[in-house]
């Protein structure tokens, strides 16, 4: 007869082929390995890559933190000239000289993101800082005087009362 000869390919994981072939008349078996050196990449080149990856991981982490500090200072500042000019939030219970002071101070701190592009993730930080400094002591007032007028109760507050009832 003719022979019977079984042939099985195999590639793994790694793009590496494995060949074996069994003659089935006379059970005699064979195998062969066939890699491909000349389009993979050398353990050096796998080894500077992996390296490659862990800098520019670093270099990623702080780029986000200043990103995370601008967003932060950003929002701060927009948020503050929203409810300034908003009569229902704070824009109705500030006197117009305090108005004034949060305007500038608002207006500054948006001005130096404009034109600081570059900034650290310490002098977006500190930015931020000085303007919750020149706005928290207005604020402060307002809520230590609300606390007197009955004023203080919280959005919040009213829902817990209701789920208690």
């Amino acid at each position: 007869g003719v022979p019977q000869i079984e042939v099985t390919f195999e590639i793994d994981v790694n793009g590496i082929l494995h060949v074996s072939a069994e003659d089935k008349g006379t059970g005699s078996k064979n195998k062969i390995t066939i890699t491909n050196d000349a389009n993979r990449l050398s353990p050096e080149d796998i080894e500077r890559m992996i390296k490659d990856a862990e800098t520019f991981a670093e270099d990623d982490k702080k780029l986000k933190e200043v990103v995370e500090a601008r967003n932060e200072l950003e929002g701060y500042a927009y948020n503050l000239k929203n409810q300034i000019n908003d009569k229902e939030k704070l824009g109705g219970k500030l006197s117009d000289e305090e108005k004034v002071t949060i305007e500038t101070a608002v207006d500054q701190a948006i001005n130096w993101l404009e034109s600081n592009k570059e900034a650290t993730v310490e002098e977006l930080q500190q930015q931020k800082k000085d303007l919750e400094g020149t706005v928290q002591p207005i604020v402060s007032k307002l809520y230590e005087g609300a606390g007197t007028g009955g004023e203080s109760a919280t959005p919040e507050d009213e829902g817990a009362e209701k789920d208690e009832l």
